[in-house]
Order: structure tokens, then sequence, then C-alpha cells
């Protein structure tokens, strides 16, 4: 088993590749990882990210078949079935990494401080769903002088969204608060950059 620390340099090496535009020498070609892991997986790492187009986990870390376990989802937002989706992987699995992997100018984030701002009338029931998990992390920020800052109001409601995902990782879940407590989980918060490519553990211990 690798332990979160391991993991996270990892994520952090195969990042800085990412952004060097080197691919790692030691990923086999994909028929191979397809053979070898065709009977079974054992991914190092849990990523709870956004939907977004533009940041497929794999590659912003440069991983390969079988290295991630992922979960994606409009705003990294964590509803039950994100939830069970983590437990599972690390239960099953024993990745002992668990990260939220938000982004800058996410649309969920956005869509949700317009919503905030201006409320419509007519919103898909389901795509309220999404606002209302995001809604408790950003709303405060608007009370403050950050209103007046929307690229920076934007950079920190991705922030507090994300840290609201971690928590309620952390916190929500007696599995992984057991995994935490006792068998080394960790849970850190990430955000992406849409214009460097740099992926951000903002969230993670300064030790791991």
């Amino acid at each position: 088993m690798i332990s979160a620390p391991e993991a996270l340099a990892l994520l952090r090496d195969g990042n800085r590749r990412f952004m060097d535009e080197v691919r790692s020498p030691n990923n086999p070609s994909s028929r191979t990882r397809r053979l070898e892991f065709a009977a079974g997986q054992e991914p190092f790492a849990i990523i709870l990210g956004c939907s977004d187009s533009r940041v497929p986990a794999e590659l912003v870390f440069d991983q390969g078949l079988g290295d991630l376990f992922v979960i994606r989802v409009a705003g990294n937002i964590v509803a039950p079935s994100q939830v069970g989706s983590v437990e599972f992987a690390a239960e099953r699995f024993g990745a002992r990494l668990v990260v939220v992997l938000g982004h800058s100018s996410c649309g969920a984030i956005m869509a949700t401080l317009e919503e905030l701002g201006q409320p419509t009338q007519d919103q898909s029931k389901n795509l309220r769903s999404i606002v209302d998990r995001i809604r408790p992390s950003v709303e405060p920020l608007l009370a403050t002088d950050l209103r007046h800052q929307p690229d920076e109001l934007v950079h920190q409601a991705v922030r507090a969204n994300i840290r609201a995902s971690v928590s309620h990782l952390r916190h929500g879940s007696d599995v992984l608060a057991q995994l935490v407590a006792s068998d080394g989980l960790l849970v850190v918060g990430a955000e992406y950059s849409l214009e460097t490519g740099a992926v951000d553990f903002f969230d993670a211990p300064s030790e791991a």
C-alpha cells in the first residue's frame, strides 16, 4: 500500500511533468496496462474533481490506467453518491490519499454566485441541487468587500467550496473519519490553474 505522503509526492511530480510537457517514461503502453489491470485495480489515490473538460485528472497528474480512482461532478461537490464512491475506493482498494480537485474560473461556482446575486425562477431542479450544495460555502463571501472584486471573489469562492468538500469528506462519513483517525487516510484540497496547468495543494498539511 502506498502511503498518503508518498501518493501526494507522486501527484506533485506528475503535475510538474504535465506542466513541462514531459510524459513519464515509466508509464507502459495502454495495451500492456489494460491487460495488467483487467483482473483488478490498485489505484494509489482518489480524486474528487470537477467535470470541466479542461481538468482531466489523469492528464493533469500524468498518470496512466489503474493509477487513479476518479470521481467527477460539476463543482466538485460532495453528495451521498460521491461520499459512497470515496468510501468504496478507500476500503476496497486501500488508497490512502483523497484529493478534492477544484479549478480556477469554475463555471459551477460562477453560476452559484450569479444565482445568489440575481435569482432565477425557472432553473432546473437538478441544476439547483448543485447550486444549493455550493451556496453555503460561498454566500458569506458576498457580505465582505470581495463583492466589489469579481475576480478575487471567484478565486476565494472556488477555494471555499473546495474546503467545504474536504470538510464534508473528513467529518461527514463515519467510514472515512475512522480511516483518517487510525489508518493513515489523508483528505486534502487542491486547485488547478487553467492558465498555468499547476496544481496548488493549498489544503495539504505542510509535512505531507
